[in-house]
């Protein structure tokens, strides 16, 4: 039996601990949601209090050349690069998820459309984000009535796609991490599946970025997008980030043709000509208060390990899963993430009958996951600031909370606008 002198223990030897001093985290407070907005880097106020103070304040309009806000998104793109393995000159930071999602699928439609004509399906996980199948159903209606969006299950992910992928798919668009049950897809082989086939892949990074070891180019992968504001901890609605292969670079054909994007953007000429490389990503005039934030994150992860990373949330999510069967055996409670390490990403999820109330009278205690329909609390373990003594607490809170019917409170039925 594991008690809680022996997570105090694991604490006190965690490599990893010193991390926990980079960021701020509330007293009385563990927070188990990073996987949906990371918790605030402790120098991101004063970095905010620089960029409005003085290089807004003082530099004013200077300060796209003096400060380097104009080189912003290709120098923050870089040290995402090479977090999920993209390698030089592949990654820029700009625009949302689903902005990036949006232009990354209309140029790989384009290419398809001139290498294998009458491709016309794109397939998505029915489990994917919904705003990824939101882009996609949209992008789909703005090309005709010839293409459509396909929905396939995770089974059938997890198998290589082996009846999904039909003669008729242009392009795959897959979640590397499922957002709900935390299970993780083999990029390597699936992305392999894929190309044998004669499809073009886009991969979701949004709950892998900063969890676990991610080798874009190494798996072969076309396309790639991502969030900051989840495990990089960039702060709510940091800006986005898009990786497009080497190959594909100078073939993407920007939807959204900003001046941003332009080849000379400053000549101010009437015709697009679009940037080579990394740069015709862009869009419009970025968002520099909310990039420079993001970048703090960043820079903490340059002196994180990250195959240390990967070990202590292996080890956060096994520890879960354990205390959960061992404390909990008598509730309606199912683990629905992966016990499988090499399918699980950095988070645990569970599912009750009761699991809006019951999350709800966690966080009354200052224990912070979140729900996700249907039935699924969701624990976040980001290594870099949740303990061991963190996971055995939240379990204790959670084993009271159901023997006790805790969350048999009006009070714990009520939803606000974000669940």
């Amino acid at each position: 039996m594991i008690d809680r002198a022996a997570c105090e223990i694991r604490d006190q030897n965690d490599p990893l601990r010193a991390f926990r001093e980079d960021f701020v985290l509330p007293p009385g407070t563990i927070y188990l949601d990073g996987n949906s907005l990371g918790a605030q880097p402790a120098a991101a106020a004063a970095r905010a209090h620089e960029v409005v103070t003085n290089e807004w304040g003082t530099g004013l309009i200077r300060s796209w050349n003096t400060a380097g806000w104009f080189e912003l998104p290709v120098e923050l793109g870089e040290k995402i690069s090479g977090l999920v393995g993209g390698g030089a000159g592949a990654t820029v930071v700009t625009d949302s998820t689903s902005i990036n999602l949006f232009k990354a699928a209309s140029a790989a439609l384009d290419i398809q459309a001139e290498d294998a004509p009458g491709r016309t399906v794109i397939l998505t996980q029915r489990e994917n984000f919904p705003t990824d199948i939101y882009i996609l159903q949209g992008l789909a209606r703005q090309l005709g009535g010839d293409y459509e969006v396909r929905l396939v299950d995770d089974a059938e992910v997890a198998a290589g796609l082996p009846t999904a992928l039909t003669d008729d798919v242009a392009l795959v668009v897959l979640s590397h991490v499922n957002y709900r049950t935390g299970r993780l897809f083999d990029m390597a082989s699936t992305t392999e599946a894929i190309h044998a086939r004669g499809a073009t892949v886009i991969w979701d990074l949004c709950h892998s970025a900063g969890a676990l070891e991610v080798d874009l180019a190494g798996s072969g992968a076309d396309m790639a997008i991502g969030c900051t504001y989840k495990f990089l901890n960039g702060g709510p609605g940091s800006p986005a980030f898009i990786w497009v292969s080497g190959a594909l670079q100078n073939r993407f054909a920007q939807p959204l043709s900003g001046w941003w994007g332009h080849a000379n953007p400053f000549d101010m000429v009437a015709d697009y000509a679009p940037a080579d490389g990394i740069r015709r990503f862009l869009t419009g005039t970025q968002a520099i208060l909310s990039m420079s934030v993001a970048e703090v994150g960043l820079d903490i992860f340059a002196r994180a390990d990250m195959a240390a990373v990967r070990s202590k949330s292996l080890e956060l999510s096994d520890l879960f899963m354990t205390l959960v069967e061992q404390q909990l055996p008598h509730h309606p409670i199912e683990i629905v993430t992966p016990r499988e390490r090499e399918h699980r990403g950095s988070q645990v999820s569970i599912t009750h009958p009761e699991g809006f109330a019951v999350m709800s009278a966690l966080i009354e205690r200052g224990i912070i996951g979140d729900y996700r329909e249907p039935s699924v609390l969701r624990f976040g373990l980001t290594p870099l600031y949740v303990g061991f003594t963190d996971v055995w607490d939240t379990v204790e809170a959670l084993r009271d909370i159901l023997d006790n019917r805790r969350w048999d409170l009006p009070r714990h039925q009520v939803r606000g606008s974000v669940t």
